[in-house]
């Protein structure tokens, strides 16, 4: 920032040491804007699309792929549903994502984007795995087009969200290293105020659909069998509500952490604001961190940043 500060750049792209993530800034009304890798990812997969329409009118949108994990922002799904390209989503890591393209691009089809909501984005598919180089390159054509035409990247932003619907995310965690406490949290969730059953609800909010990757469940699916790989080394639930919601809890692989991943993508006829959709998010993430995580009773310590 002081280094854009001193020569009277708008917009900041940077990678990490080994370049395979990008972050990207930008200055409005005097102050630096830190996007999320979900509203990054909004904006190279919009760009990817309307760049490649321009380029390729006569290629099906039937034969076009876009790919997210599983805890990242459904924003490319909206766009796909409306556009009529195809997405699909994966386990959390690029060589899910990775793979997936590979057999596809070998099935003939095109394979325009990929990311994940930990800033990582893989652009085209010169480069199977994310890349904080070439998405640097893209990001960097895509902030020339956007602010030749007069207009911002969180100007952008909010233009995708006004087509396609809002889309608002509140990830966060809480530190544990007790992995018989992790378990018996999760397990509580199973077997709901002893119930033997997924709970129903969380406070008012109602639950439509619950995923459970550990366990192999998924009442969204046929004969409740999930359509992602099942794994009972780690915990991952996902809570799909009423309102149009998602939830994932799960464990990190490599830290301490029980992470939480809440998306609202209210139904554009609702007219929920954004100011609105926000407060309701964070009532929901406030209730399952009540009911589901329970932090005093399973002594779990909070993010201090």
């Amino acid at each position: 920032m002081k280094t854009a500060d001193e020569n009277g750049s708008t917009v900041i792209l940077a990678n990490d040491p080994d370049a395979d993530r990008l972050a990207v800034a930008e200055k409005a009304n005097g102050e630096w804007i830190i996007f999320t890798g979900n509203e990054i990812g909004a904006l190279l997969g919009w760009w990817s699309w309307f760049t490649f329409r321009q380029r390729c009118l006569d290629t099906p949108a039937s034969e076009c792929y876009m790919f997210s994990s599983t805890v990242s922002s459904k924003i490319l799904e909206t766009i796909a549903k409306k556009e009529g390209f195809n997405f699909e989503e994966t386990l959390t890591g690029f060589k899910w994502m990775g793979n997936r393209a590979d057999t596809v691009l070998k099935e003939g089809k095109t394979v325009l984007f990929a990311f994940e909501e930990a800033i990582g984005f893989m652009c085209g598919s010169t480069v199977l795995d994310k890349d904080g180089v070439s998405a640097a390159a893209v990001c960097a054509e895509m902030a020339t087009y956007v602010y030749n035409e007069g207009k911002t990247l969180k100007g952008q932003l909010n233009d995708i969200f006004d087509e396609y619907g809002l889309h608002v995310s509140n990830n966060s965690y809480y530190i544990c290293h007790d992995q018989k406490i992790i378990k018996s949290m999760f397990d509580d969730i199973r077997n709901y105020n002893n119930t033997g059953k997924y709970p129903e609800s969380c406070d008012q909010y109602k639950i439509k659909y619950i995923r459970d990757l550990t366990a192999g469940f998924d009442n969204s699916c046929p004969d409740n069998k999930p359509l992602l790989p099942v794994s009972k080394s780690s915990q991952m639930i996902t809570f799909t509500f009423e309102n149009g919601c998602v939830a994932t809890l799960r464990t990190s692989g490599t830290e301490p952490k029980i992470k939480w991943y809440t998306e609202h993508r209210p139904d554009p006829a609702s007219g929920m604001t954004r100011s609105q959709t926000e407060a309701e998010l964070q009532d929901m993430v406030d209730s399952i961190v009540r009911h589901f995580y329970q932090p005093q009773k399973n002594g779990l310590i909070a993010r201090t940043s």
